[in-house]
Formats: C-alpha cells, structure tokens, sequence
C-alpha cells in the first residue's frame, strides 16, 4: 500500500550506461515460520509472512494531494503490493498516474502473486514503471536479498519503460524495529544490497525509507546520498527534512488514500532518463 530518485544531469551521470544480466540464482528460501507479524502491523493490515507494503506504519494517515505551486515540475505515479490484487490500470492512467513501482519480493521467502498483473499492466497500459523489495535485513545478506530480488522480477532493462529497481528499508512488521541490526551493520547490509544490485544491472538502486526510521536504524548516514536516488515517505503538505543528508529527493510518497500516491520531482523527460539510465 505505501510508496525518491534522483533527478538531473549530475545527478544521472553517476548512473552506468552499460547493463549486466539479472539471473542470478538465490540462495535457498529461508522459512516464513519466524515471521510472525506484530499486533502493530496486524493493526495495518499485515496477516502473515510477505504482507509488508510501502509505508505499512502509516496506511491509516492520509492527507489530500499537495498543491503543485508552479514552476515545479512533477510526475504523479502510485505504488501497490498483493493488497490492490488485480489493478485497474487503465482507471489509473485516467486519474493522471504517469508512473508505478510494484512490490516484486520480500526478503528471500516471498514473491507477490499479483506481480505479473500489476508490473505488466501499469507499462501495457504506458506508465513506466519499476518493481520494489522489502527488504528483512534479519534473514539473510543484502547481496542475497539482491539476487533473491533480481530472479524475481527486479531486472532492470534500458527500454524507457522500465524505472531502476527499489529498495524499500523501514520499519520491522515481524520483530524489533531495526530488525536487531546496529546502525553500521544496518548500514552494511544496505551497501551489500546495492552494490550487487549495481554489479548486476548497472543501476544504483532508489531507496524508499524516511526520516524517523533512517535516523534510529543507520544513526542517520550519509553513505548513499551521493550514489543511490532518494524516495522518501511523508504523510504531510511537504517532504520535510529528508534523512541522511540527501540534498533532494527523487520521489515523495505523500499519501495513502485511495491508494499509495507518490510525486516524482521533475517533468516527465526527467522521469524517462532516470528509466533510461
């Protein structure tokens, strides 16, 4: 149900122009039987293993569409997991969405039945879109979760249709809210996910996350905000101070109602370089 990359020419420099294949084959699933959601995330929805969405600790706080104050430029674009089940893509495009990132997996034991309906849909019908990993940074190393992710329909392909997978990183639905990781560990295993990501695509990875959690769980840092595209959650009538000192960020998820409703920070030609790599 929740849903930042970066824009410009500085920017989309650092992104490699050449791709690697995306099969690398997964280590062996670890079980579901340890995830035993919280009564918090069963609060928002959250009934078993591979239910964890986008911004699930503040599916019931909604606020009305920020008013776009010209001369921005903005693209708006919605994010969906197993939640929307089959999506009606083409009421989406009516409503204005330009763009759609879609929950892919969750750490290495799940994958989202809906996928193929949801990632196919929204391009067929001419969103460009992405897919999205919820990352468990408990179960396994973030160079396994990448690869668990890229067999699963994280790739990335230079077609202008298809946006640089993400790496949704927040709070802990099953367990301890930093998932009983230090900060520099937490940080480590971020790293570990984005550079197999890279190695195998040529794309640095966008990282869905906000404030509160970033702070508590890498102790604010500052390791990505010069390679990796910001997505930032903010229920509120702006972004706010973004974490880990990202100059700006690429996307703003700033809603929940009717569904994950997400503004990308530019026009839509910058949209299309950042599929394009």
């Amino acid at each position: 149900m929740k849903s930042a990359l970066f824009t410009g020419a500085a920017a989309l420099g650092l992104i490699l122009a050449s791709v690697g294949s995306a099969h690398a084959s997964p280590a062996p699933e670890s079980s579901t039987a340890s995830h035993q959601p919280t009564a918090l995330a069963r609060q928002h929805g959250i009934d078993r293993a591979g239910d964890a969405y986008m911004g699930w600790t503040q599916n019931t706080t909604t606020t009305a569409a920020p008013a776009v104050m010209a001369p921005t430029a903005s693209v708006e674009g919605i994010d969906v997991s197993s939640h929307q089940g089959n999506v009606n893509w083409a009421s989406q495009w009516s409503a204005g969405k330009r763009f759609a990132y879609v929950k892919a997996t969750e750490g290495n034991y799940y994958t989202n039945p809906y996928f193929a309906q949801q990632y196919n849909g929204s391009y067929n019908v001419g969103m460009i879109r992405g897919a999205y990993h919820f990352a468990t940074p408990n179960d396994s190393s973030g160079a396994n979760q990448a690869n668990y992710f890229l067999a699963h329909g994280g790739g990335w392909s230079r077609d202008g249709k298809t946006l640089p997978g993400a790496l949704d990183i927040e709070y802990n639905p099953y367990g301890a809210t930093c998932y009983g990781l230090s900060a520099s560990a937490m940080v480590s295993w971020i790293r570990d996910f984005a550079s197999t990501y890279k190695a195998k695509t040529g794309r640095d990875v966008p990282i869905y996350t906000n404030l509160d959690w970033w702070s508590r769980c890498t102790g604010n840092s500052t390791a990505f905000n010069s390679t990796n595209p910001l997505w930032v959650a903010k229920y509120a009538s702006s972004p706010g101070t973004l974490p880990g000192g990202w100059p700006f960020h690429t996307i703003w998820q700033y809603s929940s109602s009717p569904i994950d409703q997400d503004r990308f920070n530019g026009d839509m030609s910058r949209l299309q370089a950042l599929a394009n790599g």
